[in-house]
């Protein structure tokens, strides 16, 4: 497990998060807001060798957070496991369970403006973990799953978030319908939904398609790379947030 502690700069090559040459000046940090990322999947462990997890690869999080210091805003990524390089300029802490990914959340979320949550977390993790590698024996093998903690569920009520709280949703059907669902029962400001199920986005892709689930209206955003597509995700987070203060 990594241990935690207190948000670190992680001395990594420069990750330009797909602007060419990384021929940019960052906008000036004076204006920015303080904004909270979540990425990447969980590991939940079986025994010391096993786990369960999903196909997220942090690639959405990961380029957000990115485009969030671009804009000049102050961010901090907790991520689950993944192969990507930190962002330049971004407080990270690493992250492996959902229950690590719970805890530091809910350490931090209280001094953001802005909370983003684009981790796939694990919605069942195993009742206990055995000590030593499980042997093969038989045909069958049962695993007894407990649900994990709700982190974007825990923000407003258990955690007293008052900032602007966007979650994602990832679908295989009823895109639309099941991100409403998911707005009005997480208490959300904004659900960005994909079709995980289609071909070429979400999931290991460097592309997506997303829908803006709003309260009062959906729009949709058209097949580009993660990385444009994080500059106009930011573009409307921040916008949502300025139409919450000034309402």
């Amino acid at each position: 497990m990594h241990s935690q502690g207190p948000p670190r700069f992680i001395p990594r090559r420069a990750f330009c998060w797909g602007i060419p040459a990384c021929h940019f000046q960052p906008a000036a940090q004076t204006r920015g807001v303080k904004v909270l990322v979540t990425a990447g999947p969980t590991r939940e462990p079986i025994d010391p060798v096993r786990f369960l997890t999903n196909r997220s690869s942090g690639k959405m999080g990961y380029t957000l957070a990115g485009a969030f210091v671009h804009e000049g805003h102050s961010v901090m990524l907790v991520s689950g496991p993944t192969d990507l390089d930190v962002p330049e300029n971004v407080d990270y802490i690493p992250v492996e369970t959902a229950a690590e990914m719970h805890d530091v959340v809910s350490r931090y979320i209280g001094k953001m403006d802005i909370a983003v949550f684009a981790a796939a977390v694990a919605d069942y993790t195993p009742a206990t973990i055995e000590p030593q590698k499980i042997k093969k024996s038989g045909d069958t093998l049962t695993l007894h799953l407990v649900r994990t903690a709700d982190i974007l569920g825990s923000a407003r009520e258990k955690f007293g978030f008052t900032g602007t709280l966007v979650g994602f949703a990832a679908e295989t059907e009823n895109l639309e319908a099941n991100a409403r669902e998911k707005l009005v029962r997480k208490h959300c400001d904004l659900v960005i939904a994909n079709d995980v199920s289609q071909p070429g986005i979400g999931f290991d892709s460097d592309h997506n398609q997303v829908l803006l689930v709003y309260p009062d209206r959906t729009e949709s955003l058209p097949l580009a790379s993660k990385h444009e597509l994080s500059l106009q995700l930011v573009d409307a987070i921040v916008a949502l947030k300025k139409l919450m203060v000034e309402s």
